[in-house]
């Protein structure tokens, strides 16, 4: 039986919901800045009426909701869960003012998938928006992958013990530092400081092109926002392809690849322990499962003969591979060529690499690199007892920042999160087979939004049934948050119900 939560576990996480939605107001500073800079005179109205939005909502909760109880762990799970809802409903405010929106589920749908770093997208005629709203975009997905909470930690709290709960409910759990807010702050730390060299070094690329400075600028900022988040956005239609260039290329892959490495590796590098790269296991489960994917999928291409020599299919094959492993979602093909070109295998090893997607705790999403690597550790260890001598004692060890035993509740609880993973990838697929698309494409479409990754076939499009939109902003949703926040969430609505 249930306990019915009290008015003061309400209150709780009323003040601490509205202390977040303060913080998403806080960030619209930045594009209405854009906006006012450029010109973009209804743009920033738009801006002004979201913000203030934000701040009569998060002021008023905060006024409403007095409490100076600190967070139980459910507390900081509900808040971190329900913030990123009403992060939404109130974040999608200058899409759907912005008159590119078919309707207001297809606001939510793009910015569910900012914050959630997929790259997915149902916002119309991209290559004319607004500097101002294009700057909220990239800027949504780049904090997105430092997470929303992550914000809130940063500038908004002091360090009270409740702040790890509300951490971990965001699908981080792992501390660079004693302090949790030190550690939200050592995150951003890091994704600033690669700010600066990601947008310098692609900005170079682009003057080298030929864009005009502030274009190239400007572009150079939101393609590191949309690389480094492993968020996929990108300033135009064409996504990475409208630039056509190998260097660039070269570029958002070296900052695709860092953006989906554990935080906990950038800051043991950062403290010197260079040899951490090639030693954690989830940059070891990421190589292994990058090569075997590519080579079948380049042998895969090859034998179909679709591009003309064999730098063109490494270009093509290597990008798009590295692009779903890491869930970035940037393409340097056409979204239907995955389907007239690259045929059901392609389809499948673009698929599996998203599943599997990048590392914990850090922008990307899928299953994890960790939880790959600690379940073929598990079936290793099982191998070797059944073949070892029944007096003999085996255990499997892996490495991450430092040597750990591998022991059942690790493996439960990877397999637990796979398991729930591969039921939301099939689920979404089946709705999408339900509603007449290609099962093959809807798993594709499916797992892309699962995973956060945001490559697409051709099947998210503002045409696409309203179930579907739904499902897949509830994927991507459950997908970022690693599901347990979002169990949480539902506990307690039931708790209200029927609770005693």
């Amino acid at each position: 039986m249930s306990v019915r939560p009290r008015a003061e576990d309400h209150l709780l996480i009323g003040k601490y919901t509205g202390k977040v939605i303060v913080g998403v107001g806080m960030l619209m500073i930045v594009p209405l800045v854009v906006s006012l800079v450029f010109a973009e005179w209804d743009t920033a109205l738009d801006f002004v009426i979201s913000m203030m939005t934000c701040f009569v909502f998060g002021f008023g909760a905060q006024v409403l909701c007095r409490t100076e109880k600190d967070l139980a762990w459910s507390h900081g799970l509900v808040v971190a869960s329900g913030s990123w809802i009403w992060a939404t409903a109130i974040g999608c405010l200058p899409h759907y003012l912005s008159g590119h929106m078919g309707s207001y589920v297809d606001a939510t749908f793009d910015v569910m998938s900012g914050y959630t770093t997929t790259g997915l997208y149902l916002l119309q005629d991209l290559d004319h928006i607004s500097h101002g709203l294009n700057m909220w975009r990239h800027l949504l997905t780049y904090a997105g992958g430092q997470g929303i909470v992550v914000i809130a930690l940063t500038f908004l709290f002091k360090g009270t013990a409740g702040a790890y709960k509300m951490y971990v409910g965001e699908g981080k759990d792992e501390r660079l530092l004693p302090n949790v807010v030190q550690t939200a702050r050592a995150i951003w730390l890091v994704s600033l400081t690669y700010l600066v060299i990601g947008t310098l070094a692609l900005w170079a690329v682009s003057l080298y092109l030929g864009q005009a400075p502030i274009r190239g600028f400007l572009h150079s900022m939101w393609v590191f926002m949309g690389a480094w988040s492993t968020g996929g956005f990108a300033p135009q239609s064409y996504n990475t392809m409208w630039f056509h260039s190998l260097s660039h290329e070269l570029v958002t892959i070296v900052i695709m690849v860092a953006g989906s490495f554990n935080f906990a590796l950038h800051w043991a590098v950062w403290k010197g322990n260079r040899r951490e790269i090639v030693r954690n296991i989830e940059t070891v489960s990421f190589a292994i499962t990058l090569t075997v994917f590519t080579m079948v999928a380049t042998f895969w291409l090859a034998r179909l003969g679709v591009y003309p020599d064999a730098m063109a299919l490494g270009r093509k094959v290597f990008y798009q591979l590295v692009s779903g492993h890491t869930t970035t979602g940037f393409s340097t093909i056409y979204s239907r060529a995955f389907v007239t070109q690259w045929g059901a295998v392609g389809l499948v090893a673009v698929s599996a690499v998203m599943a599997i997607g990048a590392s914990a705790c850090s922008t990307a999403g899928g299953i994890k690199g960790i939880r790959v690597g600690v379940i073929a550790k598990a079936l290793v260890e099982d191998v070797r007892r059944m073949v070892a001598p029944e007096s003999a004692v085996i255990r499997e060890r892996y490495h991450h920042i430092k040597e750990n035993w591998l022991d059942d509740r690790v493996v439960r609880t990877a397999m637990t999160v796979t398991i729930l993973y591969l039921v939301m990838y099939l689920l979404t697929a089946l709705l999408g087979d339900l509603y007449g698309y290609e099962f093959s494409q809807a798993l594709f479409e499916g797992v892309s939004a699962g995973s956060n990754t945001g490559l697409s076939c051709g099947v998210t499009s503002p045409f696409m049934p309203t179930p579907m939109k739904i499902a897949y902003i509830v994927a991507m949703w459950l997908g970022r948050l690693e599901f347990m926040s979002v169990f949480a969430l539902l506990g307690y609505g039931i708790s209200i119900v029927r609770g005693r």
